[in-house]
C-alpha cells in the first residue's frame, strides 16, 4: 500500500494566515521525506489538499469556493460540488 501511496501526486492549497502557510510546509516535508511527488496544477493531481480555517466570514467563504472547485477535478467531487451549490445557492 505504501508504495502505492508514494507514486500519487499531491497538490496543497493554503489559505488563511501564516501559521497555515508553515502547517503546509511540514506536512510537505514529512511528505517528501517519504517520497510522495507534488504538483501545482490540480488536473495532475492525485490528492488536493486544502489546508484552511474559518475564523473570519471571508476566509470561511473563500475555504468553502475553493474546496468546491478543487472538488471539480474528480469524478465523485463534480457530483457533491453541485450538491453543496444548489445547498448554498450558488
Amino acid at each position: 500500500m505504501q508504495e502505492v501511496m508514494q507514486y500519487m501526486k499531491i497538490m496543497f492549497a493554503s489559505l488563511g494566515c501564516d501559521k497555515n502557510l508553515v502547517d503546509t510546509e511540514n506536512m510537505l516535508g514529512i511528505l517528501n521525506d517519504k517520497g510522495f511527488e507534488f504538483t501545482d496544477d490540480e488536473t495532475q493531481a492525485d490528492v488536493i489538499v486544502v489546508n484552511t480555517c474559518c475564523f473570519i466570514g471571508d476566509a470561511k467563504q473563500e475555504s468553502i469556493n475553493t474546496i468546491l472547485e478543487m472538488a471539480q477535478h474528480t469524478d465523485i467531487g463534480m457530483r457533491l460540488s453541485k450538491r453543496f451549490r444548489r445547498l448554498m445557492h450558488f
